[in-house]
């Protein structure tokens, strides 16, 4: 079996002849590799580099845009509150000062009232008074046409 080896090394055409094609398929192939190089990898490189800078800046950008969008939030959200605080202020105000137009409008309700019932006691007094006068008056005729009618029967 050696034999055979060294038979076909001899020949020619085995694996690895060594001549002039082998330094020429290597510079051949160094060739291509700095033309795909420069052709194909380099600028490919440079616009998955470019593209890559795009998504981080754009990255970037949608964090400080988001930053600022929860900033605001909270600013609006802050505002809001204080705008609450102070319609239940005025709210709580209002009703204050209704309570308090309520009350005194009730006490000088009731204080009209008062007088009138007051008035209106006068009235009845003054009424009941003359009622008085004019029975006292008519009992005083009455006791007298009876006295004088006993006396003139007697």
């Amino acid at each position: 079996m050696n034999w055979m080896l060294l038979l076909a090394a001899e020949e020619g055409g085995g694996l690895f002849d060594i001549n002039a094609t082998l330094p020429l398929m290597a510079i051949q192939f160094l060739i291509l590799a700095v033309v795909l190089n420069k052709v194909f990898y380099k600028p490919l490189g440079d616009a998955i580099d470019e593209r890559d800078g795009y998504v981080n800046s754009s990255i970037v950008g949608a964090k400080e845009q988001a930053a600022q969008a929860e900033k605001l939030a909270q600013q609006y959200e802050q505002e809001l509150a204080n705008s609450r605080r102070q319609a239940q202020a005025i709210i709580a105000e209002a009703q204050s000062e209704a309570e308090k137009v309520a009350g005194q409008q009730i006490a000088a309700a009731q204080q009209e009232a008062q007088a009138q019932k007051e008035q209106i006691q006068k009235e009845i007094d003054a009424q009941k008074a003359d009622a008085f006068q004019v029975l006292e008056g008519q009992v005083a005729t009455l006791t007298q046409q009876m006295l004088d009618k006993l006396l003139s029967v007697a």
